[in-house]
């Protein structure tokens, strides 16, 4: 579905991504490179980060549900691709027959996914999930769980139609500073390595792929690298650690004024009165809320970013519109561009505001907000999810 963009827009910049996957490459050395594509790639565009990051040489991607992968393949798409989340049953003859690969994280789905498989006569390739300390999905394997963890793990290893190309557990604390966030990295990480290495030596072969090292682990961690690491946050470009690696932010959301009008003193402005004017103002009116993916939350406490500098929200967010203060900013006027997030207004300092973290805001952009994508320093491609 086409659509005009000069309402509000999200840019996805792919020569931004492509230097920031360039960076981190050389940074991890050896080890491969998964890139973290799921729920649309974080917001940014699945499709269109994955074709990049697959001309660029990545060697996995992973996602959340098999409907996400196939959108990969259906797209052309034919790098690995690893499914982190659940899949029911009754759709692994579609993972085997799309070659997905499937993360299996106790012996229930273990058990399933193999008697799926053989009834499809095909064979489905998985990566084996240690709960080490995330205490979400996973084979539960510290402390008194540690032998029927791994028991489990080779029992789930052997079922027939399941190949174990891999094993993987993910850090809870490694983005986190403190003594205590080191520890249990550290814990989680050696838990970790005790299991692959007991498994490995019961079932007397090596796992191809062994990974742990998410965005705090890809920056602070370089002994969790292993066979390949799974920077998030970082390869966006967002975040503290983005920012002392010299990463560049990938999303920026835009807007534009669509009417201006002055009150007096003493004008509340949108629901409930909760900003009053105290001098006469000059007040435009962006057509961008909620419904957009501004977080109310956000309302009366940030600024938005005009080319004559940043101009204040004023009063409640609304469905589809908010307000801000353009008093001194005379340059601005009706059908100007503000930026929202981006280069210019950081994505970190709205995340704070908002007592969230950035990923929350790319993801919280919504369908009904064209993406356009920007490669070589040119638009190559405008979309809208919305159905057509």
């Amino acid at each position: 579905m086409e659509s005009d963009l000069r309402r509000t827009w999200a840019e996805t910049d792919l020569d931004a991504l492509g230097y920031n996957y360039d960076r981190l490459r050389e940074r991890i050395g050896k080890a491969k490179f998964l890139g973290v594509v799921k729920a649309d790639a974080y917001g940014h565009g699945a499709i269109r980060v994955a074709k990049l990051l697959q001309e660029r040489g990545a060697d996995y991607l992973a996602v959340s549900s098999a409907d996400e992968a196939v959108e990969l393949r259906l797209n052309g798409i034919k790098m690995p691709v690893l499914i982190l989340g659940h899949t029911p049953r009754e759709q692994v003859k579609t993972l085997i027959d799309y070659d997905i690969t499937q993360g299996v994280t106790c012996r229930a789905k273990a058990v399933e996914y193999s008697e799926e498989a053989v009834k499809a006569g095909g064979t489905l390739k998985i990566h084996i999930k240690v709960d080490t300390g995330m205490s979400r999905l996973g084979y539960l394997c510290d402390g008194d769980m540690f032998e029927t963890g791994v028991e489990g793990i080779c029992e789930g290893c052997s079922m027939p139609g399941l190949e174990a190309e891999g094993i993987f557990t993910h850090f809870a604390l490694s983005d986190e500073e403190g003594e205590e966030a080191k520890r249990y990295t550290e814990h989680q990480f050696k838990v970790f390595t005790d299991v692959c290495n007991a498994v490995e030596e019961r079932l007397g072969r090596k796992f191809k792929l062994k990974h742990c090292a998410n965005t705090g682990a890809v920056a602070k961690y370089p002994e969790t690298w292993l066979d390949m690491v799974r920077p998030g946050l970082l390869l966006y470009g967002y975040g503290e650690y983005a920012k002392q690696l010299g990463l560049k932010p990938v999303m920026s959301l835009k807007t534009v004024v669509s009417t201006i009008k002055t009150y007096p003193a003493g004008t509340a402005i949108s629901y409930g009165g909760i900003f009053k004017t105290e001098k006469r103002t000059r007040v435009g009116v962006l057509p961008i809320g909620y419904a957009d993916g501004l977080f109310r939350a956000l309302s009366n406490k940030f600024s938005v970013m005009t080319a004559d500098g940043p101009a204040k929200q004023l009063g409640k967010i609304c469905m589809d519109m908010c307000m801000v203060d353009l008093t001194d900013k005379m340059q601005t006027d009706v059908g100007s561009e503000i930026e929202i997030f981006g280069k210019n207004a950081p994505i970190e300092t709205l995340a704070e505001i908002a007592g969230t973290i950035p990923y929350e805001l790319t993801c919280a952009v919504s369908k009904r907000v064209p993406r356009i994508y920007i490669k070589d320093g040119r638009v190559i491609e405008k979309e809208l999810l919305l159905r057509g």
